[in-house]
């Protein structure tokens, strides 16, 4: 079976403000994923595969107004949506039919967020038992220490404009695996060398 990588991009629930009944602000103990962004890809960035899973947050079901302007994502579909444990099991399945060496997301939030789900849960995806890579740090390598690493910074530097909606999971994964020609394959636990058809900055 061919070697892949898993993209991985989350959204959860998220305020403009103090959390709701707190007088703070969110931490990841706090937010509840309300999607999973899944691509699965080649070294060279080419998709093979991509799901959007929603999941019903039940710590705080209501999604703040900020969270669907940010999103897109409204409270209808959670409303309808599979609780989190049901959802795990879901990208399980639909990852089976993949064998991906590791899996990645654009810092280190996404890890974050799904350890916090373990322990609010008692479950997690399985893909969580494969090495975690940080596309945002892994792109930065050997480029300006300065430079502005968010997605759409880091794709404008290589030309291209983001596709879709910024801040939908889905999206945003499928955006991240179109600069993985411009991450070495090494780096992501594969053999071959970077693979790319267009120049690098």
């Amino acid at each position: 079976m061919m070697k892949h990588l898993l993209i991985v991009d989350l959204e959860a629930t998220c305020w403009d403000g103090d959390v709701p009944g707190l007088n703070r602000r969110q931490t990841v103990e706090d937010m509840e994923v309300i999607e999973f962004g899944c691509v699965v890809a080649e070294p060279d960035g080419t998709v093979l595969d991509a799901q959007s899973f929603l999941v019903r947050p039940v710590l705080r079901p209501q999604l703040s107004a900020f969270c669907t302007q940010l999103t897109g994502i409204t409270q209808q579909q959670v409303a309808v949506a599979p609780v989190y444990a049901e959802v795990v099991q879901a990208v399980d399945a639909w990852l089976a039919a993949y064998e991906p060496v590791c899996w990645a997301s654009w810092g280190d939030y996404d890890r974050h967020q799904l350890d916090a789900e373990r322990q609010h849960h008692g479950c997690a995806p399985a893909f969580m038992g494969l090495p975690h890579k940080n596309l945002k740090q892994l792109w930065r390598e050997g480029r300006a220490a300065k430079r502005r690493s968010g997605l759409q910074a880091a794709l404008a530097f290589h030309g291209l404009a983001f596709e879709g909606r910024h801040h939908r999971g889905i999206d945003d994964a499928r955006n991240m695996a179109r600069l993985l020609p411009w991450i070495p394959c090494n780096t992501l636990g594969f053999n071959n060398s970077t693979v790319s058809g267009i120049s690098k900055k």
